[in-house]
């Protein structure tokens, strides 16, 4: 009896630590421009996106690069907890983020510019298969006119 609830309980424990220790947007990731959208055209578009996404503490910590179609580089990256918190964030129109894990493959997020008309809330999903990340957004632009855009990006 006590060698069927020891293996009881560690079948909870593994089970629980995969559903809520697991991340499957660690890694490398980058967009895919073709079959990415928005609303808001740019005045300088992305011609390419990486983001790495490293496991830290609670969270993540993601490091973007890149460049616009003109050649201005793209540099920024944060480091978020998964608490619903706003944190800076460096390289963006915006200057905080907050984020929730839903799932594994589900992140909700909330980003700002402070003092500005920027605000956007989105979510993140990773294919079952784990080789595609979709993130889609709407809100306000620093303008205050309405966006909403959805970014593909390809695991490496």
């Amino acid at each position: 009896m006590r060698n069927i609830v020891a293996k009881l309980v560690i079948g909870v424990a593994i089970t629980t630590i995969t559903m809520y220790g697991a991340d499957n947007s660690i890694g490398t990731w980058k967009r895919n421009v073709a079959k990415s959208t928005t609303t808001t055209p740019s005045k300088n578009p992305v011609k390419s996106l990486t983001i790495v996404n490293e496991a830290s503490d609670g969270g993540v910590k993601t490091t973007v690069t890149g460049e616009r179609q003109d050649g201005t580089p793209i540099n920024g990256g944060s480091s978020v907890k998964y608490d619903g918190k706003e944190y800076p964030v460096t390289g963006a129109p915006w200057d905080t983020t907050s984020m929730k894990q839903i799932d594994a493959n589900t992140f909700t997020f909330e980003s700002k510019k402070t003092g500005e008309k920027y605000h956007v809330t989105g979510r993140t999903v990773i294919s079952k298969d784990g080789k595609t990340m979709t993130t889609t957004a709407k809100g306000t632009d620093a303008e205050g006119k309405p966006l909403s855009a959805k970014a593909i990006y390809d695991k490496q």
